[in-house]
C-alpha cells in the first residue's frame, strides 16, 4: 500500500491528520449552526425629550447719586 499526505504506512490517518479534520468539522459546524443578525430601522422616529431650565441672574449696583436721582424720580424709567 501507497502512503498518501493522509494516511501513514498502514493506510490510516495520522494523529495530526485527525486532528485537523476535526478542527475543520467544528468550524464548518460552528458556521452553519450559528445564528443570524438582523438590523433594522425602527418604525417610528426616536423622540428625545430635553428639559432645560435655565435661571439667570442679574446683578447690579448704582452709584448713590443715581439711586437717589431715580428715588426722586421715579417717572423717569
Amino acid at each position: 500500500m501507497t502512503q498518501t499526505a493522509l494516511t501513514n504506512d498502514a493506510g490510516r490517518p495520522t494523529k495530526g491528520d485527525m486532528s485537523r479534520l476535526m478542527k475543520l468539522a467544528l468550524i464548518g459546524a460552528t458556521g452553519l449552526a450559528g445564528g443570524c443578525v438582523n438590523v433594522t430601522a425602527p418604525d417610528k422616529p426616536i423622540i428625545i425629550n430635553l428639559n432645560i431650565n435655565i435661571t439667570q441672574q442679574v446683578v447690579y449696583r448704582l452709584d448713590g447719586e443715581a439711586k437717589a436721582l431715580i428715588q426722586s424720580n421715579p417717572g423717569i424709567f
